[in-house]
């Protein structure tokens, strides 16, 4: 009896940890950034009339597909993410899910999501979403160990989300989904290059064409994440220079941007762990509540499509 109820116990165990190695295969973190940013755009982009129910759904599909982007991206990285502390435990390089269950999930992700765009939205978002996947499989992916212009590859998909939710739920870009997709993108280089500055040794072992892992270009890295945070600074206001964003959006995004501009610049200045910790911190925090301030603005409310 002991030995039968043992074994369940094992199998559930088991069950339970292959499911959170799957799970970990979608990068979470990351899906969770692309489910609020699609959703946010996918909600300015239906106005005030929009189904909350039929955003949520167009949220899931563009979710599924980065998430299997993620997977494919950890199928062919798996040799590299075993020489790198940071990833060596990940469940392929730590062999707790063989390759081909991995592609098989990466698959079936991808056929899901792109077949259910398509069909329940629009083809033009099914197309873009499927091109979102190559580039950052088939572009991105193997250009990390060629050339340090992979950071630059890989924002482009890292700022579609919004832009998908925009297109899924009015078949077009719009105001809001140009606007979203180039303060993501823009967004990306400080966050990755304090990112990239503090794993740079592990990069470097990788044999990851990073910025901050290149012998002498360390302090590169520091002003390249200091000159986008500027740069970021006007494109954050174009809603409010186009009429579709007011004073809330305007004032919460212009304020967040210069506490941006102040941890990148404090980053460029002393170029050490605390600062880049620091500067990591205020772009995890910088980009959800500058979505949140898009929800809150009632210009934004009366529908900001064009």
């Amino acid at each position: 009896m002991n030995n039968a109820r043992s074994s369940v116990l094992t199998g559930r165990r088991t069950l339970f940890d292959s499911a959170a190695d799957y799970l970990a295969l979608t990068k979470p973190r990351i899906a969770f950034f692309v489910a609020f940013s699609a959703f946010v755009g996918g909600l300015v982009a239906a106005g005030p009339t929009g189904e909350i129910a039929r955003i949520l759904e167009a949220t899931l599909w563009i979710t599924l597909s980065a998430a299997a982007a993620s997977v494919f991206n950890q199928v062919l990285e798996r040799e590299i993410d075993l020489r790198m502390e940071r990833t060596r435990s990940r469940p392929l390089p730590a062999g707790r899910l063989s390759v081909g269950s991995a592609i098989l999930f990466g698959t079936v992700l991808t056929a899901v999501a792109i077949l259910a765009l398509a069909l329940r939205f629009n083809v033009l978002s099914a197309l873009l979403s499927l091109a979102t996947l190559f580039l950052y499989v088939c572009v991105y992916t193997p250009l990390k160990r060629a050339s340090t212009l992979n950071t630059v590859v890989g924002a482009l998909p890292g700022a579609a989300p919004p832009l998908l939710g925009c297109v899924a739920l009015a078949g077009v870009p719009g105001n809001w989904g140009l606007a979203l997709f180039a303060i993501v993108f823009v967004w990306q280089f400080p966050h990755f290059m304090a990112i990239a500055w503090m794993y740079r040794a592990d990069y470097a072992r990788a044999g990851l064409k990073m910025l901050p892992a290149i012998p002498g270009c360390e302090r590169m890295a520091a002003r390249a994440a200091f000159v986008h945070s500027l740069v970021l600074l006007p494109i954050v206001l174009l809603p409010g220079a186009w009429g579709d964003a007011g004073v809330v959006y305007c004032a919460s995004a212009l304020s967040l941007s210069l506490i941006y501009v102040a941890a990148a610049g404090r980053f460029a200045l002393r170029e050490d762990a605390p600062s880049a910790r620091l500067l990591l911190a205020v772009s995890l925090a910088y980009l959800p509540l500058v979505l949140i301030s898009i929800l809150l603005d009632p210009v934004v409310g009366v529908g900001a499509l064009h």
